[in-house]
């Protein structure tokens, strides 16, 4: 089982900015590269939405409203990856959850979730 370590969650005012990390200590460097990276999020009483997504080969996707002020990275080398976000909104306040996931969808993993509170 691979277990994935999620950082950086807290409390900020909203047109604040915030970087969430994500660590998959027990993946090697060259399994980890083989995975697309994502981040996902769930308000209190929604469903989780899809925040960004950065594959393997470098394809990137945004949940609806997103771009512009998320964007995720990789490092490989390091088995990290990130969610830089900027100008956040009171209502981007939601429980963060990293996701690795192979391309065909075989093995898919989950972070604990952080929770991010944006203050009006």
């Amino acid at each position: 089982q691979v277990q994935l370590v999620e950082s950086g969650g807290g409390l900020v005012q909203a047109g604040g900015s915030l970087t969430l990390s994500c660590a998959a200590p027990s993946l090697s460097v060259s399994a980890f590269s083989l995975y697309d990276v994502a981040w996902y999020r769930r308000a209190p009483g929604n469903a989780r939405e899809l925040v960004t997504s950065l594959s393997r080969d470098g394809l990137l996707r945004y949940g609806d409203s997103l771009r512009g002020r998320f964007s995720p990275s990789r490092n490989d080398l390091g088995k990290i990856h990130s969610l830089h976000m900027k100008s956040l909104k009171p209502e981007d306040t939601a429980v963060y959850y990293c996701n690795l996931r192979t391309s065909t969808g075989a093995d898919e993993y989950w972070g604990q979730g952080t929770q991010v509170t944006v203050s009006s």
